[in-house]
């Protein structure tokens, strides 16, 4: 018997004081109801596909956009090819306005094939159109990067952000499957240096999973949630979260805000993975351990505080990450991955 995803808990009439006290701190998905009904693409979309199509040409550059294209036969997952040496979909730059055209005036009617662009920048694709749709769960000086999402029927792969995420439905319905951070090990993750747009995906079908290929995916499905968005919905996802988005309709839209909580210094941490797979990984078991608990005490701090018996001007790279600082690091890495 398969075990169905619980559902992401639904609020509403959600304001920014309730969501930075109750929503943020538990780290847990959540569906923010009607919070964007309001938005003119949203309002746009509602009257019409080609109404949204020209609100959004109205403010289009022109610049190109990476977009997605598969053949009917493919069911809309995007994803790789059997053998995991190539793709199962052909990625090519356009323009918003040819995407649009084939979106909405296709040459042959049903075999326009499944078609998408993600993470569309705003700001440079189309000026003018982040402002007028304001995010009022989020300060406003708070740096984030806002994106269009745009296609027909897709499935995009279970797959992380390093950001968190607020996803604002603006036309179709979509549905997203979920999965804690540490539900990695059930989820078949493919190759984390060649991925389909930056970042590493599940190789199961969530629609239509193979258990007798991928046993394990039973205990991500039990830790599993669902969200089912309309129009004017959003979700907001915790950084390193899980999601397998489908789009549900013959065209469909979002646009999403990322961003991030820290020190501007700090980049993606999977850097640092990709160097312990040089420094780490191949170690005897023995010595990996104790590299744990030098982890755990330097970085994770899972202890008490690690120089608090160094004097402040004696902590070198242990003390706060100033720019002098970060300089060092820099050198000593740079140095080493020379050799």
């Amino acid at each position: 018997m398969t075990t169905l995803p619980q559902p992401v808990a639904v609020h509403t009439d959600m304001d920014r004081a309730r969501f930075e006290s109750e929503i943020v701190p538990l780290g847990r998905p959540a569906v923010l109801k009607g919070l964007v009904k309001d938005w003119p693409a949203v309002s746009a979309a509602r009257t019409s596909p080609a109404a949204l199509a020209d609100y959004l040409l109205r403010h289009d550059r022109g610049s190109p956009v990476r977009a997605f294209f598969g053949a009917p036969e493919m069911g809309g997952r995007f994803g790789y090819s059997d053998d995991l040496s190539g793709f199962n979909h052909e990625q090519r730059s356009t323009t918003l306005q040819a995407l649009l055209d084939q979106l909405l005036n296709p040459d042959t009617p049903g075999d326009v094939g499944h078609v998408y662009a993600g993470g569309v920048p705003l700001p440079t694709v189309l000026p003018g159109v982040g402002e007028a749709h304001p995010m009022p769960l989020l300060d406003p000086g708070k740096e984030r990067l806002t994106s269009l999402w745009i296609g027909n029927r897709s499935r995009t792969a279970a797959h992380w952000d390093l950001a968190q995420n607020l996803a604002c439905v603006v036309a179709g319905r979509r549905r997203f499957t979920l999965f804690p951070p540490d539900q990695i090990g059930n989820l078949y993750v493919g190759p984390i240096d060649r991925t389909l747009a930056g970042q590493p995906i599940s190789l199961v079908d969530i629609v239509e999973p193979d258990f007798e290929r991928h046993p394990k995916y039973h205990s991500a499905l039990a830790a599993a949630e669902v969200a089912e968005l309309e129009p004017g919905d959003v979700l907001y996802l915790p950084s390193l979260w899980w999601h397998h988005v489908e789009s549900l309709e013959d065209f469909g839209a979002m646009i999403n805000l990322w961003w991030r909580d820290g020190p501007e210094h700090m980049n993606t941490p999977l850097l640092t993975l990709l160097h312990a797979l040089l420094t780490i990984r191949d170690l005897p078991p023995g010595e990996r351990r104790h590299w744990r608990a030098f982890f755990d005490h330097y970085i994770f701090q899972t202890g008490d505080d690690p120089v608090a018996h160094i004097p402040p001007a004696a902590r070198g790279v242990l003390g706060p990450v100033t720019g002098p600082v970060q300089a060092r690091i820099k050198a000593i890495l740079l140095q080493s991955l020379q050799r």
